[in-house]
């Protein structure tokens, strides 16, 4: 009886809504009806609809890959303060935070899917069915550490939030050890990425023992950076109550991120340049340009400005606690990390090939309306899960309540 009184609630939650609510549905919905369009047309000629190349292998679809992992284990900026510290203006926010952990690994799965030349042979990665390769292959590890991670995001709030739709008090001893497990968990998911990518003894720019803890530092910064602004829309068009408190202490710790970050970043070019090898070949390339191919240079570089500037935001207090410039500090680390993580990591990588060769990759309208459709779809898995988990937080939506 309970389980059909919370779906039929939740039900009319989904259905109910203001015209801004009807619109930012219809609009996803639609964008993502056009990337699915897309995808079938990748489906069916192969991936010679892409950019890719036996070259350049990766691309647009793996760098928004590595992007969205970030975001998904920067949920564990939020936990650790949350409950390991009982920092009550973050604990009261947390679970918004994991709702976008899950949207984020359900995206990151959507672009593994369609990176994949025959997304019909999956299952011979399903255990039992087909075969994981577990414990040599880094690619069944990050199957394992991402749907693991889903799971642990499903279930902490899942059971807090029918705790607190039931009126009743969650049991801590429960829940606190896989809150515990998630923690190290976040950090595995960026880690067995980092991992995929420098075991590859043939690829010099990726072939750093400095690269995970890289990624996680620039996962701490857009990851929460996405968060603050998330819960500021949340804040405004709910009755959901955040606190100025949780969105500045955020900001301070994304504040030491990417003081890690930008440390990191200066020490791989230290080792690059002072040791003047021909591997320095694939970070003069994405720099400078190479051979008179210089594509990616004005990125890159823009995702540099956009780091240094944000660093500098939110290094001073003053800007950091004023909205402006922290809401302008946040949108410079997300476009930037976004750069750096995604093209400015990926295509590098196979540059130059074997023989020398530079070949350039650019994205085909395919890939970009595929891309288009996969955040339409996360940001439509987020918006009702918020639909959902905000009226059981404020207490709109109980077990004893009726629908507003």
């Amino acid at each position: 009886m309970e389980k059909s009184g919370f779906i039929f609630q939740a039900g009319r939650r989904l259905a109910v809504g203001p015209p801004v609510y009807y619109g930012w549905v219809g609009l996803l919905l639609v964008l993502a009806a056009i990337g699915v369009t897309a995808y079938t047309q990748q489906l069916r000629v192969g991936l010679i609809a892409t950019g890719m190349t036996n070259y350049v292998s990766w691309g647009f679809y793996i760098g928004n890959f590595t992007f969205l992992v970030g975001v998904a284990a920067a949920a564990v900026l939020l936990i650790i303060p949350a409950y390991l510290y009982d920092f009550g203006p973050i604990k009261d926010i947390v679970i918004v935070g994991e709702a976008l952990a899950v949207s984020a690994i359900l995206m990151c799965m959507m672009f593994v899917t369609a990176d994949l030349g025959r997304p019909d042979r999956i299952w011979h990665l399903i255990p039992g069915l087909g075969i994981l390769n577990i414990p040599r292959s880094l690619l069944g590890w990050d199957i394992v550490v991402l749907n693991g991670y889903l799971l642990l995001n499903l279930l902490i709030p899942g059971y807090i939030l029918w705790n607190s739709y039931n009126d009743k008090p969650v049991n801590m001893k429960f829940i606190l050890p896989f809150i515990l497990l998630s923690i190290p968990w976040a950090v595995s998911i960026h880690t067995v990425t980092a991992f995929i990518y420098n075991g590859l003894a043939a690829r010099p720019f990726w072939n750093a023992s400095i690269l995970a803890p890289r990624f996680l530092a620039s996962a701490f910064c857009s990851g929460p950076a996405l968060v603050i602004l998330l819960y500021q829309i949340v804040r405004k068009y709910t009755k959901f109550h955040v606190t100025d408190a949780a969105l500045f202490k955020i900001a301070e710790m994304i504040a030491a991120a990417m003081a890690i970050n930008l440390f990191l970043l200066g020490a791989e070019f230290f080792k690059e340049l002072y040791s003047d090898t021909h591997h320095l070949a694939p970070l003069v390339y994405l720099y400078a340009g190479l051979h008179g191919k210089a594509m990616l240079v004005p990125w890159i570089w823009t995702a540099f400005a956009f780091n240094v500037a944000a660093f500098v935001i939110f290094i001073i207090p003053a800007t950091r606690k004023s909205f402006v410039t922290l809401n302008l500090g946040c949108v410079l680390i997300i476009v930037g990390i976004w750069i750096e993580k995604g093209i400015g990591l990926i295509v590098p990588g196979f540059i130059p090939a074997p023989l020398g060769e530079v070949w350039e990759y650019v994205p085909t309208g395919v890939e970009l309306l595929v891309t288009m459709g996969i955040w339409s779809i996360g940001l439509l898995v987020l918006t009702l899960i918020l639909k959902i988990i905000i009226p059981i937080e404020t207490g709109e939506m109980t077990r004893t309540s009726g629908v507003m």
